[in-house]
Parts: C-alpha cells; sequence; structure tokens
C-alpha cells in the first residue's frame, strides 16, 4: 500500500491528448498559473496606489515601482508562454528545465523587486494602516509563489521520469482545454464579425423600394431575400436564417404591424433585429413599433450612410445575441461537466447539499459497514514496469471495483495507491449495507479471478471488513474530498492489514450481523496494531439456506 494518492492533476500525463495540442494546454495551464499571482500583484498595488495618490503618501513611489515590476511580469509571461511560442516551435517539451531556467531568469528581478519594496513598506512606514499592510503581505505571497510555481516547472524538467504527453487525459483538464478553446473562439469572432456581411430579408410593397434597397444593401456585401407583404416575409423567415429584417410598415395582405407582433411571438424570429421603414409623416408609428419590440427605424427616402449605419449595428446586436446564447450554452455545459466531475468524487446526497450552499457537512452514523481492499505486491511489481502499464493495470482493476460498487449501491470513498475503500449505509442509511459490502468483498476477489484469466502478471488482494459508528464529511475548501473517521475505520484497516491475499477477513462485528446469511470460517485471534486482539472471520459466500 502507498502512503499518498498516485494521482497528480498537474501532471503532463493527465494532458487531453498527444502532441500538439498537448503542449498547447500544457503551456496555456503554466501560463494561467504563474499569472494568477501576477494578477494579485497588479490588482492589490493599484488599489493601494489609488489610496495612496489621494491621500498624498511619501511610500506612493514605492508602490508605483511594484506596479511597474507587476506589468512587466505579466508582459514577460505572456512574452514567453504566448500561443506563439507554440506554434513557432520554440517552446521545446524536451526540455522543460531550460524553459523553467528563462523564466526564472527573466523574472528574478521584477520579482526581487516586488518582494524588496514590499518588505521596505512594511518595515520602514510604522504608521501604515493594518490594512495596507496587510494587502502589502499578499503581494509579497504572491510574488513568493511565482518563485515556487517556476521551481515546479523546472523541477518537472529534471524529472526522468515524468510521463509523456501520450498519456490518457484527465477530465478535468480536457473541459479546460475544451472551454479556454470555444471562448477564444468566440474572442476572435467578435473581432472579426462587425464587418463581415450579413443575409437580410427586405419587405416592401412598392417595387422601387425593395430594388433601391436590395442594390445598396448589394454595394455593402450583405446577401438578401424579398417580401412584398408581412405574410409573405413570415413564410420566407420561418424557413430561411435572417439577420436582420427591413420591414415596412404599410402594406396589403398583412401590414408591418401584423408581421412585427407575430414575429415577436416566435421564441425564434423574435431574436432577429427588425429595423421598421417609415415615411416621414410616420412618427408616430414608428414609436410604436419600437414599443412593439422593433429595434430601429429608417426613413424613407432612404439615406445610404444612415441605411448602412442602422444595418451595421442591427447586425452588430444580432451578433451579441448569438454570442450570448453561444456563452449561455457553454456555462450550462460547463454546469453539466462541472456537476460530472463533482460526483467523481462526492456522494450524490452530498453534492446536492454542497450546490444548494451548505458549507460544512459533517453527519454521525450509528452503524455502517467499511471495506478496505489492497493489491498485494502492487508496489514491487511497479519497480519492475513503465508508469503506462502500472497505471493502465491499476485502471483496469479499479474500474472493475467501481462498476461493481455502483451495481451494488455502496460508496466509494477513495483510492490510496493500490489501496481501495468503499462503505455502505452512508451518505443515505442502508438496513441491509453489511450484506452489500459483503458482496462487493466477494466480487472483488472474483474480479481479480476474471483479471488473472488474461494478464501477464497475477494480482492478489486483501480485503478487510468491519462495521461500527462512524462520522462523515466533507474537507478542503477548494479541492473537495468525502471520508469518514472512527475507530470502526481503523478497524477495517486492520482487517485489512491483517488479512490473508486471496480471502475477505471480517470482524466480530460484521460476523453478527452477517452470520445467519453467509458462510463463514472462524480464523481466531488477531494481533491488531494498536488494537490488540481480535476475533476474525473469513467470509466465504452466501449461505446456501439462509434462515
Amino acid at each position: 500500500m502507498t502512503d499518498t494518492d498516485s494521482t497528480d492533476p498537474t501532471r503532463v500525463s493527465n494532458l487531453p491528448v498527444a502532441g500538439h495540442r498537448a503542449l498547447e494546454v500544457f503551456i496555456a495551464a503554466k501560463r494561467h498559473d504563474l499569472r494568477t499571482p501576477i494578477n494579485a500583484i497588479i490588482g492589490y498595488s493599484e488599489l493601494l496606489l489609488d489610496d495612496a495618490r489621494d491621500d498624498g503618501e511619501p511610500w506612493a513611489e514605492d508602490l508605483e515601482k511594484i506596479h511597474s515590476a507587476g506589468q512587466s511580469l505579466l508582459a514577460t509571461v505572456n512574452e514567453i508562454l504566448s500561443a506563439e511560442a507554440v506554434e513557432s516551435g520554440e517552446i521545446d517539451m524536451s526540455d522543460m528545465a531550460a524553459l523553467g531556467e528563462r523564466i526564472r531568469l527573466e523574472l528574478r528581478n521584477d520579482i526581487s523587486a516586488v518582494v524588496g519594496y514590499s518588505e521596505m513598506l512594511i518595515e520602514d512606514e510604522e504608521d501604515l494602516d493594518q490594512s495596507v499592510v496587510s494587502d502589502l503581505e499578499r503581494i509579497r505571497a504572491s510574488a513568493m509563489r511565482m518563485t515556487d510555481l517556476i521551481n515546479d516547472i523546472v523541477a518537472f524538467g529534471m524529472d526522468e521520469e515524468a510521463p509523456a504527453l501520450e498519456a490518457e487525459p484527465s477530465e478535468q483538464l480536457i473541459m479546460v482545454y475544451d472551454v479556454v478553446a470555444t471562448l477564444q473562439d468566440l474572442d476572435a469572432r467578435k473581432t472579426s464579425e462587425p464587418d463581415a456581411p450579413g443575409h437580410l430579408l427586405i419587405v416592401d410593397d412598392d417595387e422601387t423600394n425593395r430594388d433601391l434597397l436590395s442594390r445598396r444593401i448589394k454595394r455593402e456585401g450583405h446577401t438578401f431575400e424579398m417580401a412584398e407583404n408581412g405574410k409573405a416575409a413570415l413564410d420566407i423567415a420561418r424557413r430561411s436564417s435572417f439577420d436582420v429584417i427591413l420591414l415596412d410598415i404599410m402594406m396589403p395582405v398583412m401590414d408591418g404591424y401584423q408581421a412585427l407582433q407575430l414575429l415577436q411571438a416566435d421564441d425564434e424570429l423574435r431574436k432577429i433585429p427588425v429595423i421598421m421603414l417609415s415615411g416621414l409623416d410616420q412618427v408616430d408609428s414608428v414609436a410604436r413599433c419600437i414599443k412593439m419590440g422593433a429595434d430601429d427605424f429608417l426613413p424613407k427616402p432612404f439615406d445610404p450612410v444612415l441605411l448602412k449605419a442602422r444595418i451595421g449595428s442591427s447586425l452588430e446586436k444580432k451578433r451579441l445575441r448569438d454570442r450570448e446564447e453561444e456563452y449561455l450554452r457553454q456555462i450550462e455545459v460547463e454546469r453539466e461537466q462541472s456537476d460530472r466531475l463533482l460526483l467523481n468524487i462526492l456522494p450524490v446526497a452530498i453534492a446536492d447539499r454542497l450546490k444548494a450552499g451548505e458549507s460544512t457537512i459533517a453527519d454521525s452514523f450509528t452503524q455502517v459497514t467499511v471495506l478496505f481492499a489492497d493489491l498485494v505486491g502492487f508496489t514491487a511489481m511497479s519497480a519492475k514496469i513503465s508508469a503506462a502499464r502500472l497505471v493502465a493495470r491499476l485502471n483496469a482493476v479499479f474500474g472493475a471495483f467501481d462498476a461493481l460498487s455502483t451495481h451494488l449501491g455502496v460508496e466509494k470513498v477513495k483510492t490510496i495507491g493500490d489501496s481501495y475503500m468503499v462503505v455502505g449505509g452512508l451518505p443515505l442509511p442502508q438496513p441491509d449495507h453489511a450484506e452489500r459490502i459483503a458482496e462487493m468483498g466477494l466480487g472483488m476477489l472474483a474480479a481479480i479471478g476474471e483479471y488473472n484469466t488474461e494478464a501477464e502478471e497475477p494480482l492478489s488482494i486483501r480485503v478487510g471488513i468491519n462495521t461500527g459508528p462512524v462520522v462523515a464529511g466533507v474537507i478542503g475548501s477548494t479541492k473537495f474530498a468525502y471520508d469518514l473517521w472512527g475507530d470502526a475505520v481503523n478497524i477495517a484497516s486492520r482487517m485489512e492489514s491483517t488479512g490473508v491475499p486471496g480471502r475477505v477477513q471480517v470482524s466480530e462485528s460484521t460476523h453478527g450481523l452477517l452470520e445467519a446469511k453467509y458462510e463463514f470460517e472462524y480464523r481466531g485471534l488477531v494481533e491488531a496494531k494498536g488494537k490488540g486482539e481480535l476475533n476474525t472471520y473469513f467470509l466465504l459466500g452466501s449461505s446456501p439456506d439462509p434462515s
């Protein structure tokens, strides 16, 4: 059993895909990590500067130097870890240590300036308010944090066992990459779209008006379709996609008022900006249309400059609406993804309580059944095979255990290296928690047996089970973990550590709950660290004739 969790989300083994995209994501992550403390340096120094300048403080000059150093840090990080540097091949993934040393070299003076001036201000200015001192300490801590992050990059580059980019992705980084890519795409479109042509619908019963409008619109590079009344316009709008509708008011069959009313009543068509077309003596009518939902108006005869401006404004409005909807859709996707990630580490009931606003979650349970399992000899095996093969084997085994726990309705608590912990009876009470965990233990032995039928090197597992009271809750403020505490947990761990490979060892309390339904072999007293001698039993299977 290892002492720490083998999963580390900062490792390159968790990058989404191999090759160029993985490098982009890795560099983007490092750029983000370094920008975070830089933003703190700039932000706090700006706040302090505003107050210091207003009050004519003599130490404003030193704050200016801190702020200037922060801006320099940001510019340098953006340059060294830019997307262009990845594209040009300037960043060499095979020599991350050199990249880290370059960052350290080019940032060290500015980091030293931030640390030095903030420390001097704290030490020399005895009349500083405590709030100012606190902000200066935050600035100093942020600069020191940058040093740690740079050291991490250097250390990563020197790690000969660092996994390659071809390794499997982590869902968190895939999510982060996809969101960043989407937002970057949206930003790029925002820059390019204002001058992009649109597809317009011209609605006017006068053929001359339609011709003049269409010719002027065509000169601006837009495409268009035309309708001679409101009814025809609605039919066309429902089967084609438009960016702007130019809608005359006075028309036969269906006038502009009726058409606008129906456009606004349609959930999809109401998203299209409508510019009303009117004569100069119809100002009151135009105002009425604006109240009904029209976006703008054009007086007849049409001024080319005004026409261009009104269409351009409406096109931008339409694209802003489209971008807003796309952002909202992406936010919803992100919410669903974050929910899935939360459910990967927390029970459903606990995740729901966190999302509902509970900040502290701690519950007592009078009786649950806890299971620990450990892969025997896995640590020794890790020294003989590659990291990729090792993780693949662990994933195969633990994946089978995860499926089994889901099927039985018991709660996987955590994995610690090659150790697996699961519990029955929480976070929602289950009267048959002991039976569920018994089936879990027997199922794990069967899963290992099935795995060994095709494995190059067979595995063995020890399983230990105990029943008793526990306290369970969520720990952590940014990285959540649901965990259990209590003597029942410790005894379950002892049942595993003193067990026998290929067997499920249970405590006396668990045996008492299951003896009527399952067959056991009494093992006898076992010396358990910190617990003395404990009666133990081997779980053999379900009783053929439970009474």
